[in-house]
C-alpha cells in the first residue's frame, strides 16, 4: 500500500523570522491526513513574548497586538506541539513537514529556550522519527529541474492546492498532500518503507549540504559553511530563556 497511503501527520510553524535558533513560534498546526484527505487538525496562536518584526506580520498576517491579546504563553505552545508530536513518533506515525529542519530546528530552540525538555528527551533519547520532508525528497528526485523549491513553486510543479499560503494549517495540509505527489511521480520514492525513507533523507540532505558549500566556495566564499544535519539541529551547551 505504501507509507503515502496510510496516516501522516503534516505540521507547520509560523514565526517571527528565518533563523530557526533565534525566531519564535507565532502559530502552528498539526493535522492528521490520509490518502490526502485531512481527518482532524489542532492548531495553536502564541504569544512569542517578543515585538512580530513587521516583515514577519507581512507573510503571516498575526500582529504583535493579537499575539499577545489572543495567544497562549509562548512556553505552553512549544510543550504542547511538543508532546502531540512525540505521541505520534511514538506509534510510528511519519510527521511530513517541507523543509523540516527549519521548523524542528525551531521547536528544539523554543523548548531549550524555555527550559522544557528536549524532543529527544520526551522520546526516550530517540531521535524524532521517521519524518518527511518533501523539500528534501523534492530536490533528490528532480535534482535537475530548473526554478524556485519553495512551497508554493513545488505546490504548482504537483498540482497541489496551497489554501492560504503562510498559513500554518493550509501550509502543513499542503506538505503532506504534497509528500504524496511526489511518491506517486516517483516510485522510488513510494517503494521505501517510512523508516527507511527517514535514513535516506540524512543521506541526501548531507549530500545537498555538502554540493551547496562546494558551490559557494568555488564562488569565492571560502568560508561558506553549510549545516548538513537533518531532520533539525540543536544547539549545544547551556542554554537560556528569554
Amino acid at each position: 500500500m505504501g507509507w503515502h497511503r496510510e496516516l501522516l501527520i503534516g505540521f507547520d510553524l509560523e514565526t517571527t523570522g528565518t533563523d530557526p535558533h533565534e525566531a519564535r513560534i507565532v502559530t502552528g498546526a498539526v493535522i492528521e491526513v490520509r490518502d490526502r484527505e485531512p481527518m482532524g487538525r489542532r492548531e495553536w496562536l502564541a504569544d512569542p513574548g517578543v515585538e512580530i518584526p513587521p516583515d514577519a506580520v507581512a507573510v503571516h498576517g498575526i500582529s504583535s497586538e493579537r499575539a499577545a491579546s489572543e495567544g497562549r504563553p509562548a512556553d505552553q505552545v512549544a510543550d504542547a506541539i511538543a508532546d502531540v508530536l512525540v505521541t505520534y513518533w511514538d506509534t510510528g506515525v511519519p510527521v511530513v513537514a517541507y523543509n523540516a529542519a527549519f521548523d524542528l530546528t525551531l521547536l528544539s530552540a523554543e523548548l531549550r529556550r524555555h527550559g522544557l525538555p528536549s524532543l529527544r528527551d520526551r522520546l526516550g533519547g530517540r531521535d524524532p522519527a521517521p519524518v518527511i520532508d518533501p523539500y528534501t525528497i523534492d530536490r533528490w528526485a528532480d535534482r535537475y529541474r530548473r526554478g524556485k523549491r519553495n512551497l508554493e513553486a513545488v505546490c504548482a510543479e504537483y498540482g497541489i492546492a496551497l489554501g492560504t499560503a503562510h498559513d500554518a494549517s493550509s501550509d502543513a495540509l499542503a506538505a503532506a498532500r504534497l509528500a504524496c505527489a511526489i511518491a506517486d511521480r516517483h516510485q522510488k520514492v513510494a517503494g521505501l518503507g517510512a523508516a527507511d525513507l527517514h535514513r535516506r533523507q540524512i543521506e541526501w540532505y548531507a549530500q545537498w549540504a555538502a554540493d551547496f558549500q562546494t558551490f559557494l566556495r568555488r564562488k569565492g566564499d571560502e568560508t561558506a559553511t553549510v549545516d548538513g544535519a537533518w531532520p533539525f539541529r540543536e544547539l549545544t551547551g547551556s542554554g537560556a530563556k528569554g
